[in-house]
């Protein structure tokens, strides 16, 4: 589809700094009803690659899943293994829509540190996941180098800025996006869906769609100097002003 044929697109930010604080993860405005232009989905994966990753040698792989059989597969997995996790409970949520009904209050702890709303908002997708256009898997071609105990930071920065810039990518184009990892529970059952060889691990889902509504504000964080440190642990981030 041209640029000129495309519907105008919702809630696309104006600036690098607007892209940076609204780019948030959509789980209950993703518009399950509207197809996503394929052609979108690739230039968002072509600007993916040019993210940093270790020795430059490139290692990832993108699973893009349209076919709907193969989403509902997915889907199903995906599901059980957050059902596994958050099972629901007749105090904290309805099992119907994954609405909080009592318990703690919206924004307030539920299961495992999570918020009811976020439990909410995860639920939803857990019961919807087949129904969004697009699932994005991106993964890491390992080699004979394996997965350890130990810190895996310098292995999975070699994927994870990458599958942040194909979220942000999609949201300059007017799509939404979810950062997920629940399914990685039951990875190799996805892995046997996809046909993944064995020395390719997944990332993350990122499941992609268009939004409903009108768009996206930053989202509610810790104060910056409460987690900024100058100089060591115990070293304030608040300036102390130049000579």
């Amino acid at each position: 589809m041209s640029a000129a044929a495309r519907p105008p697109r919702v809630g696309v930010p104006a600036t690098p700094d607007e892209l940076l604080t609204t780019t948030r993860s959509v789980r209950l405005r993703l518009d399950l009803s509207r197809p996503v232009d394929l052609d979108q989905v690739r230039e968002c994966v072509e600007i993916a690659l040019q993210a940093p990753n270790g020795g430059n040698t490139q290692r990832w792989h993108w699973l893009v899943v349209t076919e709907a059989g193969l989403r509902k597969r997915i889907a199903e997995v995906y599901r059980r293994s957050f059902e596994a996790r958050y099972p629901p409970t007749a105090a904290g949520e309805a099992s119907a829509g994954g609405v909080p009904t009592g318990g703690a209050p919206v924004g307030g702890a539920s299961a495992g540190g999570v918020s009811d709303r976020m439990l909410a908002g995860g639920r939803h997708l857990a019961e919807h996941l087949h129904e969004v256009p697009v699932l994005v898997i991106p993964c890491l071609e390992l080699g004979s180098r394996p997965l350890t105990a130990a810190n895996q930071a310098g292995v999975w920065g070699s994927l994870l800025p990458a599958a942040w810039s194909y979220m942000l990518a999609a949201r300059a184009r007017g799509l939404g996006t979810a950062w997920t990892t629940v399914h990685l529970d039951a990875e190799q059952e996805v892995a046997d869906l996809l046909g993944l060889p064995g020395d390719v691990r997944q990332g993350a889902l990122i499941p992609t769609a268009h939004v409903l509504g009108d768009g996206f504000g930053p989202a509610p964080r810790r104060p910056v100097d409460s987690v900024l440190h100058l100089d060591g642990w115990g070293g304030t981030g608040r300036s102390g002003g130049g000579a």
